[in-house]
């Protein structure tokens, strides 16, 4: 559990997570822990191939780890997928929803998936268009959309089934700042019921949404904590943004 807040319980806790993949080296994620707490919004932070993506595929059931471990619920991901997929959702940088299907044909498929079926899985369909702002959009073909409308469909087939934790993977990448500015509302808004782990590139949604932040490089975390915290204690640093190129180097990461 964060140290910012320390009386919270932990929902997510991952402990000296290592990996590596076939032939490399030098391990993607080197001694990964951290804990989250109950409805605490999560900034996994880093510049590209600091290991935030491997991280999270690990913590939500979609990559074994080498070495290490991490339970949600009190339950091991590696040893009760089956069990914590139930619990968990996830929003990819990637579209995951299928172009010439309409929204509502995908979200029916996806909350199938999740188990839901008849009127309760059309007020899950209808709550979650909602609460992206897509009601008047469900019958669409996905591949109409704008970039932003696909973003926030992406994020409605995440919410279906009111997971209890979240994984964002970088969910307003390229879109309007209208589109993004919604998306952050709601997020917001989910706070204090739903634990989320967000990762970003842009470190202003970090200070806004997130209430504990790990800076990770190199696959390990090198420093963590409530944003104005880690803020306060870097004078030099105005912003988040600022402290994480002071961590983290000016050098390019292509």
């Amino acid at each position: 559990m964060s140290s910012a807040e320390p009386s919270r319980e932990a929902i997510l806790s991952a402990q000296d997570l290592v990996k590596f993949y076939p032939g490399s080296d030098e391990p993607a994620l080197n001694g990964l822990t951290l804990s989250i707490g109950n409805g605490e919004a999560f900034g996994l932070l880093g510049p590209n191939g600091a290991g935030k993506t491997t991280a999270i595929s690990i913590m939500n059931t979609l990559l074994k780890a080498t070495s290490g471990s991490v339970t949600i619920c009190g339950m091991d991901v590696a040893k009760h997928p089956g069990e914590v997929k139930k619990l968990i959702g996830y929003v990819p940088q990637d579209i995951a929803l299928y172009p010439d299907l309409s929204a509502r044909e995908n979200l029916r498929f996806f909350g199938r998936i999740y188990g839901l079926k008849g009127p309760e899985l059309k007020k899950r369909i209808d709550e979650a268009a909602g609460f992206v702002g897509l009601e008047g959009s469900l019958d669409q073909r996905v591949y109409t959309f704008s970039g932003g409308m696909k973003r926030r469909a992406n994020l409605a087939a995440g919410l279906l089934h009111r997971p209890k934790v979240l994984f964002l993977d970088e969910p307003t990448v390229g879109i309007d700042p209208q589109s993004r500015n919604l998306i952050l509302e709601k997020l917001s808004s989910l706070k204090d019921r739903t634990a989320m782990v967000y990762t970003t590139h842009y470190m202003r949604e970090a200070e806004i949404l997130c209430s504990f932040v790990a800076i990770m490089d190199s696959g390990r975390i090198i420093a963590e904590g409530a944003p104005e915290d880690l803020i306060r204690r870097t004078p030099t640093c105005k912003n988040l943004e600022e402290l994480f190129i002071n961590l983290t180097g000016k050098e390019l990461r292509d």
